[in-house]
């Protein structure tokens, strides 16, 4: 398979350094159970796919993106009890993401999308931290999970493992998926105190206690087709951002 040119890990020396990239894509993901019937590293395969896929076509409009290497821990200390889920602490995730800040600014690469693929990390007051020291930056973050709405695509989404992260795992990793029959029913308890369960108040969930299977929502409608469908529609409009952000000028960020 030839080397893609915008994937860094594809790419090479003679290549890079003839190349202006305009924008960097930093795929963020984890490692955990998600259901029964789905693999460690579902995350890590959605949001690099995400990546590679926009990427390749916002290249193709003439954007001159590149994709880093995906970090493949998230923040997981609600499921530290939950065999080999890895976690890294959001502390360690701002050191390592000003590190990576650090060096695309002294390459005067001035254009950062972090593309995050899992609930639990939150870059929203690293990114407020690290662009006070870095003003020549421009970083923003994606949740690919919202960008568009889930229901639009799938009987019921789920949070976690359930019909939209399995039909997408259907399409791009079959042979990773258990069969359906094999799944937990992706069932969650909701919490006994009201404002958590309306949504005003936040607190971590428990996740042994809160699911049965580890996972939240049900897989069992879950086909490769409604993964192709939307992974389709999401990759095209997170390209058009790509396209747009290489060509915006950093000093004309905002209407008149």
């Amino acid at each position: 398979m030839p080397a893609r040119p915008y994937i860094l890990a594809e790419t090479n020396w003679k290549a890079v350094r003839a190349t202006p990239y305009e924008v960097a894509i930093l795929p963020w993901g984890a490692t955990e159970a998600h259901n029964y019937h789905l693999p460690y590293a579902t995350d890590n395969i959605q949001v690099e796919y995400i990546a590679a896929e926009s990427a390749r076509i916002a290249w193709g409009q003439g954007a001159l993106v590149v994709v880093l290497p995906t970090i493949p821990y998230g923040v997981n200390t609600g499921q530290m009890d939950v065999k080999l889920d890895i976690n890294m602490m959001p502390s360690t995730q701002a050191a390592v993401l000003g590190d990576i800040v650090q060096v695309l600014s002294l390459q005067h690469i001035q254009k950062l999308v972090v593309l995050n693929g899992h609930g639990g990390n939150s870059f929203k007051q690293m990114i407020r931290e690290i662009g006070a020291r870095h003003r020549d930056m421009f970083i923003c973050e994606i949740n690919w999970y919202k960008v568009l709405r889930g229901t639009d695509y799938f009987d019921e989404p789920g949070d976690h493992g359930g019909e939209m992260e399995t039909s997408n795992m259907q399409f791009l990793a079959s042979d990773w998926v258990l069969p359906l029959a094999e799944a937990g029913s992706g069932n969650a308890r909701a919490s006994t105190l009201t404002g958590i369960r309306e949504g005003w108040v936040w607190a971590e969930r428990r996740w042994l206690e809160a699911t049965d299977d580890t996972g939240v929502g049900d897989p069992s409608r879950s086909t490769s087709g409604k993964g192709k469908r939307f992974l389709g529609v999401l990759t095209r409009r997170i390209a058009e951002f790509l396209a747009a952000l290489a060509a915006q000028d950093l000093d004309e960020l905002y209407m008149a």
